[in-house]
């Protein structure tokens, strides 16, 4: 049988992945800084539209990469953003916390009738920390809620959740009102942990020393 016709280099196809992706995508109204993190996200998700939906506080790479380097630590809502993470580009050994399943989140959710992803935001310490949602809506909710009840701040949010249901509308009110945070976000209903995580992995890579 005839061997099949494709690249398999894997420095080659990375290589041809970022040309393809400047190629497509309209990065011109891009900040510099945010270049490098728009192209991580598309290559996450092979949708090179995403850029023009791209909604962001041009402090944003800059206050993560400050946030990364003085050790701060990485929330998510998930487990999966948390997995996604590249930890050998974190350039201080930073802490990435979930507090999804903590065992405290399930009376929490119940308590407050809610969902567990919002329930477990209670539970973060976000002074200073960067904040980065790929999944839940509510959390991001739960977020700005506490923001708004004089929460610590962190020092930036990533966030795209993703969704149906209340995704596009939680997007919405962050782009409306960040609460004083340095912030990325897709706008719309697309998102998810591997986007999320690509942003921060490229915020990291350009953290290291």
């Amino acid at each position: 049988m005839a061997a099949l016709d494709y690249l398999n280099d894997p420095q080659g196809i990375t290589e041809r992945s970022f040309a393809i992706v400047r190629g497509e995508a309209d990065l011109a109204r891009l900040p510099a800084a945010l270049e490098p993190v728009a192209v991580r996200m598309i290559h996450a998700c092979g949708m090179t539209d995403i850029a023009d939906d791209l909604r962001f506080d041009e402090r944003l790479p800059e206050a993560a990469g400050a946030a990364l380097k003085s050790g701060a630590p990485v929330i998510t809502d998930c487990e999966a953003v948390a997995a996604a993470i590249t930890r050998k580009f974190l350039p201080a050994n930073n802490d990435i916390l979930c507090t999804l399943n903590d065992p405290r989140t399930p009376a929490l959710a119940e308590s407050r009738g809610t969902t567990r992803s919002a329930a477990a935001v209670h539970l973060w310490k976000s002074e200073g920390a960067v904040v980065v949602i790929g999944n839940a809506p509510t959390a991001l909710f739960a977020l700005l809620e506490r923001l708004d009840e004089g929460a610590d701040r962190p020092a930036a949010i990533i966030a795209a959740p993703v969704g149906f249901v209340g995704a596009a509308e939680s997007k919405d009110e962050l782009v409306r009102n960040p609460r004083g945070v340095p912030f990325l976000t897709l706008l719309g209903r697309r998102g998810g942990s591997a986007m999320a995580a690509a942003a921060l992995n490229a915020i990291a890579r350009g953290s290291r020393p």
